[in-house]
């Protein structure tokens, strides 16, 4: 038997038989492919879709510099439910004034910010110095720039230029100058690392006669 192409031209049995199994194979072969297709899920809280490493940038406040960070690697998760950047491998944030003087500065291990609440949140090692140059330790520290305070329930340590303070929980204006500590522990003073000791006075005038009668024995036996 022969089929009669539209051109007028004869086409054998077997090359329709030919054309119809590779056909067949073909669509065999893409149905086995689309079995095959894998869906991987996009999670946007737990994945980030920028990274950038050695950062050092400037952060601006209406169109004036406010800050500048620091960092080993810094994560955008700008799809995440709240978008956030984090800082997994620690950073290190300078404020500065209207005159571009640094009034304070911040490091911690591990540093998230919340940016649509301007909200940071420092974990682990939680460093900062103000102004006046005290220095302030604790474990967690939030910065919330919106309301210009900063807050911890945790343990906090402040060495001031005569004293260390420390208590459980704390709070203060973001530029560390105003600050309330909560269930205080205790206020300590600074020992200057040279302190010298002091003797009481019968001891000093003792010291003195045990030095005289040595120095009375030795010219005695001399004379001799």
């Amino acid at each position: 038997m022969r089929f009669l192409s539209i051109t007028g031209d004869k086409i054998s049995i077997t090359t329709v038989f030919l054309m119809v199994v590779m056909l067949v194979l073909f669509l065999l072969s893409c149905e086995k492919e689309k079995a095959e297709v894998i869906e991987v899920a996009f999670n946007p809280d737990s994945t980030y879709t920028m990274r950038t490493t050695d950062v050092s940038e400037l952060v601006s406040d209406s169109g004036v510099v406010r800050y500048r960070i620091i960092a080993k690697e810094w994560l955008v998760y700008d799809k995440a439910s709240e978008p956030y950047w984090l800082f997994p491998k620690g950073g290190y944030v300078e404020k500065f004034d209207s005159l571009l003087n640094k009034d304070a500065s911040i490091k911690a291990d591990t540093a998230y910010y919340y940016y649509k609440k301007e909200l940071w949140k420092l974990i682990g090692n939680v460093e900062v110095s103000n102004l006046k140059g005290e220095h302030f330790e604790t474990e967690l520290l939030f910065w919330d720039q919106k309301k210009e305070r900063v807050y911890s329930d945790k343990y906090i340590r402040i060495e001031q230029e005569d004293k260390i303070i420390t208590g459980i929980g704390f709070e203060s204006n973001q530029d560390m100058t105003k600050y309330d500590v909560f269930n205080s522990q205790g206020v300590f003073p600074v020992k200057e690392p040279n302190d010298s000791i002091s003797l009481p006075s019968d001891s000093i005038t003792m010291e003195n006669k045990h030095l005289s009668d040595s120095i009375g024995l030795k010219k005695k036996n001399k004379k001799q």
